[in-house]
């Protein structure tokens, strides 16, 4: 496969997964909740995973948190938020990315593609409980320190439930989708080391 190929290969996978992380952050079940506002269950993190085993911690970064953010720019609730998002989401895509390609050279094995969602769901829950602590609950809504820690607890099991079905949904779809690309000889353009 020629250069310009794998270049343009990459770019269009890179736009899919963008679409495929804004629609996954679609799919969602939002919970409203008596302190702190509401909570969700989606498949937006899912597809983050997703799109850092596929494209590497750089492209995956980048669609992760563009499709994430993009999808805060269509919500009233999360809008003001969206340039976060496009960091948080992004580091999402970019640690699995960087778990896969670094620790496990890329082997498309479950056992590598689950280490490396659960290095990226780890990390993207604690930043998220943070940021729904000290921004969120502090800042904008001026809560105590203490009904801040309460908005932060009830924020953990939607947290935990998207990180879990994340953790188990993410290596079999990029298990099946690098098959796929395998069998059609296109995964070579996926591969940084190979262009």
């Amino acid at each position: 496969m020629r250069q310009e190929h794998k270049k343009l290969l990459r770019l269009v996978i890179t736009a899919l997964l963008v679409a495929l992380v804004f629609c996954g952050s679609k799919i969602e079940v939002v919970l409203p909740l008596s302190v702190g506002g509401y909570s969700r269950f989606h498949l937006g993190n899912i597809m983050c995973a997703l799109s850092g085993i596929l494209l590497g911690p750089w492209w995956g970064g980048l669609a992760a948190g563009l499709g994430s953010a993009l999808y805060d720019c269509t919500n009233v609730l999360y809008i003001t938020e969206a340039p976060i998002t496009f960091v948080t989401k992004g580091l999402y895509g970019l640690i699995a990315g960087a778990v896969f390609v670094a620790v496990f050279r890329r082997k498309a094995t479950y056992p590598a593609m689950a280490v490396s969602t659960v290095c990226a769901a780890v990390s993207y829950i604690i930043i998220y409980l943070a940021k729904t602590f000290f921004y969120n609950s502090m800042l904008l809504e001026g809560m105590s320190a203490s009904a801040a820690w309460v908005a932060t607890v009830l924020k953990v099991p939607s947290s935990l439930f998207n990180g879990g079905v994340a953790i188990v949904l993410a290596p079999l779809l990029a298990f099946a989708v690098l098959r796929a690309l395998r069998m059609a000889r296109l995964d070579e353009a996926l591969d940084p080391s190979k262009q």
